[in-house]
């Protein structure tokens, strides 16, 4: 294993030296001994979980285990339907968390298939093809335009060596490479120009390398590595659930308990207090609740799919309600990821350029005035658009680029100037040309006209003012002479300040060949261009702020460009701006202590996006992080909801992220998590609801053995009530409308519990009230001459009614009832089939056997109705007091023992 080194800093000579290579490349024999100790070039695999311990793990699931129990209880006590009901939403949640976990292992796979299959090698002087598992340090690697790099390698030979570097680095134009040596030991990946990296692709040009690292200790095995040791966390959401699932095993048990023993001191048969005791535990146990989290996520992910998300992994709907940072890439998720004009500076004049993409359309303005595209602009336009070799044409709706987007970019200035590109063609046809070059930094073409040569030449300002004797004013032509060169100059370095690629544009009419065409042009001015943010970006970003989420840029791309866009967006006001270079001077203390305030990172590496997104996840923050490239992989697994770009996704970050964009776009992840945050308090309004009808089941019951009362109800009449209170009224409101103020609330803080002081105070209040109720009517009942049996039908209906009325109650924790009272469709048709089904058990006779029931008088009907409808002032009257804040917050206090069982400790939510 070869120690990893800054390769960048050497020369060539050095490299060599140092790796004991020949510019001639290695004998087959040296390559074979360095293959053995070294090791093949690829990406090694980390230990695997089999099948089986995968699906073995999904047991350590306390809620799948009581389930399991309650489902055995069933089938001891008779009931076959609901044993087998609970058996396949047992199987069902297991094998959704089973596919899961084994899809999560692809990123790995999508990784290794990055790597070159052959590579092209000098061996003893000799061009040979051999597969790129047999590549080792010291090999001489070629390089055309459309090869895919074989492994990190320093550059000996670079010709107009152009590399797409996008999936390792996230800039989106092709790096030009050089063979000179580089003093910053702390360059980025992204600055080492004289470096090409495994799994990048040459675009342009022709080069040789020296191989320095193959396998592992690649940039890309570094990334490979991260990804073998993150762990992927579990959502605030499943850790909620495994604590509600342990205190509610906990409540099964002692249920059981007190009920068997207050049974048997009152001389009740053992069997028969077994029985009833297993009867409620099973009651206390919410059966449907994997049902109910599975079909709300379902439900949330065909929304979310209409609105231009995909979700890999159905627990992470959630994690976006949660979400607090969002750390978003630049370049096609904040921008367009095409280049665009945006200011031309010609004859003394700065024109701003509408328009976006590659389309024609778009004007001109001057301080703001929109202006036809005077001469001199379309002088300029001309001939950047003769002077380049993109097309631009269009595909359906969309207009694209053919070849370098810079390019593509000026020719859509000659549209938008009226010029076209074939006639212009046509009218002067290319003769020959001066290619560009990184020593040259221009490109020079000539054609032929009606009056001769022309040349047109377009590239660095400092190179083609250089070149240039006279200049375009609204005068006409005249001679540039030195201060006016310096105020070109300056207007150029103005454009760059704002973070525009500048390029200069000149002419010379009477060209006399390709010795003559750079010489001695005319100057035709300026022009700015950069990658435009999104239309809709910046809305996305201030409903991000106000939801009381925190947008971060984190980009590969240079400090000015990402200030600049980022200042354009709403993302940067008065944060900081840091680069990686910054990031590794921080410690993890300083950059835990700083990371509230850096709202923008530039210039960074693999290794300092998973340090973002730790040091902010470390700060209690739920974070969001989008990225399309290899080099986003690491921190797109670590982060809570890793978010890949669909389009300009690798399958790399797809397979790592939990979230796929189909259209890459900013404003789709805020959409997203407005559908997260619905789904959330979906699922809360579902478990508040049963916690608190399961309480007033359990606390009927026991108030009934502790008064010294007959049970209440008997085994099957539990088992009923359980079935239709958790049944359709349940699933109803896990689909319920979400409120419309949504997405003006902060997010849920992850350390916070779902079971806040009002929620508690709903769930013990609800639970109370029921059980009072009930007991009232059956000892109403009993002192009013009915039997026992009748008395326990009264009571039967009353708490499955009451139970129905709650389900409207419960469709938020602070709105009214009144408040859009039947707005869920269908939570009505829950309700009303419902309804149904306790009229047949009333006044169907065979129904009437099995269930204990007996048909109701007129005054029953009052009694029982009266009593239902009074849980629903009570528990309004709980809310006006929480909207008042009478309540005391939105935390329980430490002392509130209740609160703390059903919360299970005030665990950070998002713990890693």
């Amino acid at each position: 294993m070869r120690e990893r080194r800054t390769w960048h800093t050497l020369d060539v000579k050095a490299v060599l030296e140092e790796l004991q290579g020949d510019q001639q490349g290695l004998t087959d024999v040296e390559a074979a001994r360095r293959l053995a100790v070294d090791g093949p070039n690829v990406l090694q695999e980390g230990r695997r979980t089999s099948a089986w311990a995968l699906l073995a793990a999904q047991l350590k699931n306390v809620l799948i285990v009581i389930l399991l129990l309650a489902a055995g209880a069933s089938a001891l006590l008779g009931h076959a339907l609901e044993a087998g009901t609970i058996g396949v939403i047992v199987l069902f949640a297991m094998l959704l968390g089973f596919v899961q976990e084994l899809r999560a292992e692809r990123a790995m796979e999508a990784l290794r298939n990055m790597a070159a299959p052959q590579a092209r090698v000098l061996r003893a002087g000799q061009e040979r093809s051999v597969p790129a598992r047999e590549l080792v340090p010291g090999d001489v690697v070629l390089l055309r335009a459309g090869d895919r790099v074989p492994a990190d390698a320093r550059l000996l030979e670079a010709v107009n060596l152009q590399v797409d570097e996008a999936a390792l680095t996230g800039e989106s134009a092709p790096v030009t490479k050089h063979t000179r040596k580089l003093e910053d030991a702390a360059l980025t990946v992204g600055d080492r120009k004289n470096m090409v990296f495994g799994g990048t692709a040459a675009t342009y040009g022709r080069g040789r390398a020296l191989a320095v690292a193959t396998g592992m200790q690649t940039e890309l095995g570094q990334i490979a590595r991260m990804l073998q040791t993150i762990d992927t966390a579990k959502t605030p959401l499943q850790q909620t659930l495994d604590r509600v699932g342990r205190a509610l095993a906990r409540a099964a048990f002692a249920v059981v308990a007190v009920i068997v023993v207050l049974g048997l001191i009152r001389g009740q048969p053992l069997l028969e207090m077994v029985l009833f005791g297993i009867a409620l535990a099973v009651a206390v146990v919410p059966e449907a609740l994997p049902a109910v989290v599975t079909i709300s996520l379902a439900l949330g992910v065909q929304r979310m799919a209409k609105r231009n998300a995909l979700m890999r992994r159905l627990p992470a709907v959630e994690t976006l309600g949660s979400t607090s940072v969002i750390c978003s890439d630049k370049t096609g998720t904040l921008t367009r990821d095409e280049m665009a004009v945006r200011r031309a500076a010609v004859a003394g004049r700065v024109l701003d350029v509408e328009g976006v993409g590659y389309g024609p359309a778009g004007g001109f303005r001057i301080d703001g005035a929109a202006v036809p595209a005077p001469e001199p602009l379309r002088r300029l336009a001309r001939a950047a658009a003769l002077c380049s070799d993109a097309r631009v044409v269009k595909e359906g709706d969309a207009w694209t680029v053919q070849g370098d987007p810079t390019e593509g970019a000026l020719v859509t200035l000659a549209a938008k100037a009226g010029e076209d590109r074939a006639a212009l063609e046509a009218t002067w046809p290319r003769v020959d040309e001066i290619p560009f070059t990184s020593e040259s930094k221009r490109m020079t073409t000539l054609h032929r006209g009606r009056e001769g040569l022309i040349a047109f030449g377009k590239g660095a300002p400092e190179v083609i003012v250089e070149s240039c004797a006279r200049m375009v004013t609204e005068a006409g032509d005249v001679a540039l002479d030195a201060a006016a060169r310096e105020r070109v100059l300056g207007q150029a370095r103005a454009l760059a300040d704002q973070a525009l690629r500048v390029l200069a544009v000149a002419e010379k009419p009477s060209a006399q060949g390709r010795e003559d065409a750079a010489r001695e042009m005319t100057l035709l001015g300026l022009v700015g261009m950069m990658d435009p943010p999104r239309a809709e970006a910046a809305e996305a970003v201030a409903r991000c702020k106000s939801a009381g989420i925190r947008p971060v840029m984190i980009t590969g791309d240079h400090p000015a460009t990402a200030r600049a866009v980022a200042r354009e967006l709403g993302i940067l006001k008065e944060g900081r701006v840091v680069t990686g270079v910054e990031l590794d001077a921080l410690g993890e203390q300083a950059l835990r202590d700083e990371i509230e305030q850096v709202e923008v990172f530039a210039r960074v590496s693999p290794a300092h996006k998973l340090r973002v997104v730790q040091a902010l996840q470390e700060h209690g923050h739920v974070v969001a992080m989008t990225g399309d490239g290899v080099n986003d992989a690491p921190a797109l697994k670590k982060a809570d909801i890793g978010i890949a770009m669909g389009v300009t996704g690798t399958d790399v970050s797809k397979e790592a992220a939990a979230m796929m964009l189909t259209d890459d776009n900013f404003a789709s992840i805020v959409s997203a998590i407005e559908e997260g945050r619905g789904i959330f308090a979906n699922i809360k309004k579902y478990l508040t609801y049963l916690l608190s009808s399961n309480l007033g089941e359990i606390l009927v019951m026991a108030g009934a053995a502790l008064l010294g009362m007959p049970l209440p109800l008997s085994a099957v009449q539990i088992l009923y009530v359980n079935l239709a209170s958790d049944g359709l009224p349940a699933l109803a409101l896990s689909v319920d409308p979400p409120e419309d103020d949504l997405m003006r609330r902060r997010p849920r803080d992850p350390r916070a519990s779902l079971f806040s002081r009002p929620v508690v105070g709903l769930i013990l209040i609800g639970g109370a009230w029921s059980a009072l109720v009930n007991l009232s009517v059956f000892a109403w009942a009993l002192r009013s001459g009915r039997g026992l049996p009748e008395s326990m039908s009264m009571t039967f209906m009353t708490l499955v009614l009451i139970q129905f009325v709650k389900a409207y109650n419960f469709r938020s924790d602070r709105r009214s009832v009144f408040h859009r009272p039947f707005a869920n469709r269908w939570l009505n048709l829950a309700i009303a089939w419902e309804l149904l089904l306790l009229l047949a058990l009333l006044y169907v006779p065979t129904l009437e056997r099995a269930f204990g029931t007996f048909p109701l008088t007129g005054v029953d009907w009052l009694v029982i109705g009266l009593a239902a409808l009074s849980v629903s002032p009570v528990l309004e009257l709980v809310k006006w007091l929480e909207r008042r804040g009478w309540l005391g917050g939105n935390e329980p206090s430490r002392d509130d023992r209740l609160s703390l069982a059903l919360r299970g400790g005030h665990a950070r939510g998002g713990a890693r």
